[in-house]
């Protein structure tokens, strides 16, 4: 009896660890099985989860998903392999995507163009018998290039020409290929995006205009020792606006302009007028100085004539009319301690 006790003891707790599947909630969760969604619009227990905030939540989300397999098990299913699937009905709720819509990526110019033709697209095999090299070879790749290296190991001169390096030729014809492609891919790439492209090459934001590449042609001429002089000129090239011979050639003069008769007529006119109608400048306060002190000059004069020439003492003082003061010398005093400068005369 004691052994029974202990098992039904320990199927009891191996049971307390497991809940039952059915979950009670006073507002039914909203279940979108196509996304595998649940919305519980109950409130949570503010009292429980300040006691215990882990445990709660994580009871809470182990009922939410319980429901969420309770309403995927009473789906039709079907066993795979020893597996047993439901197939998910289409989804209710309307999630936002996290990017835009994919667009259908444009035709280039050749894809347009063999769709108008109707031209299929024929597939390749990825290798091919070379009977050269007696082997097979990759169609496309860098080991195709490898391979025609290994091919065309020796190539002939046209005219025996001994300057002429047929290797190299054939490098370049490889790369301006290759520059043509990457010119053609850029330009679809230029037309899918409505971006207006000239008829060669490539036109972005940082691409330089046609009126400043003729200005930096302009002055780049000018640039040269001879100051342009001997510069050829290119074919229909054209004159940059806003930039004279004094901006782009600095060391070149400029040419004298000939004048006619009727404008050398109205210049000198205009010199004439310019003269006549000038008005001199008229400083009336240095003019009654200047009148006061010859009126003051013509009478100390007339008093001096009066007197027979001699100076005329007002208050103890000399005039200042024609008072002149001598030099001063050495009035007879000489001071022997000092040694004469200079050469002595004997």
């Amino acid at each position: 009896m004691d052994i029974v006790k202990e098992v039904l003891q320990q199927q009891q707790q191996n049971l307390q660890k497991y809940k039952p599947i059915t979950v009670e909630k006073a507002l039914e969760p909203t279940i979108d099985v196509g996304h595998m969604l649940v919305s519980d619009p109950n409130y949570y227990d503010e009292e429980q989860m300040k006691a215990d905030r882990e445990k709660y939540v994580l009871d809470l989300t182990r009922d939410n998903v319980q429901l969420l397999i309770n309403s995927i098990w009473q789906l039709p299913t079907e066993r795979v392999e020893e597996s047993i699937v439901a197939k998910l009905p289409p989804p209710k709720a309307p999630l936002p995507r996290a990017r835009k819509l994919p667009v259908p990526k444009p035709l280039t110019k050749w894809e347009e163009f063999a769709k108008k033709k109707g031209i299929k697209k024929r597939t390749r095999d990825k290798k091919v018998f070379d009977p050269v090299l007696d082997k097979w070879v990759p169609t496309y790749g860098y080991q195709r290039y490898k391979a025609e290296k290994e091919k065309d190991w020796v190539l002939e001169v046209p005219q025996n020409d001994p300057y002429r390096d047929m290797f190299k030729e054939k490098r370049d014809l490889r790369l301006e290929r290759v520059a043509k492609n990457e010119v053609a891919r850029m330009k679809n790439i230029a037309r899918a995006k409505k971006i207006a492209t000239p008829r060669t090459g490539f036109v972005g934001p940082e691409t330089a205009s046609a009126k400043q590449l003729i200005t930096a042609s302009n002055i780049v001429k000018a640039s040269t020792a001879s100051v342009g002089v001997f510069q050829e000129s290119l074919p229909n090239e054209k004159q940059a606006r806003g930039l004279g011979v004094k901006e782009l050639m600095p060391g070149e003069k400029r040419k004298k302009k000939v004048s006619s008769v009727a404008g050398e007529k109205r210049r000198n006119l205009e010199i004439v007028n310019k003269v006549l109608n000038k008005k001199p400048k008229i400083d009336i306060d240095r003019a009654i100085s200047l009148q006061k002190a010859e009126a003051r000059a013509e009478r100390e004069a007339e008093e001096g004539g009066e007197d027979g020439g001699r100076t005329k003492k007002k208050g103890g003082k000399k005039s200042k009319a024609f008072s002149r003061k001598k030099p001063k010398g050495g009035q007879g005093k000489r001071n022997h301690s000092k040694r004469a400068v200079g050469r002595k005369r004997r």
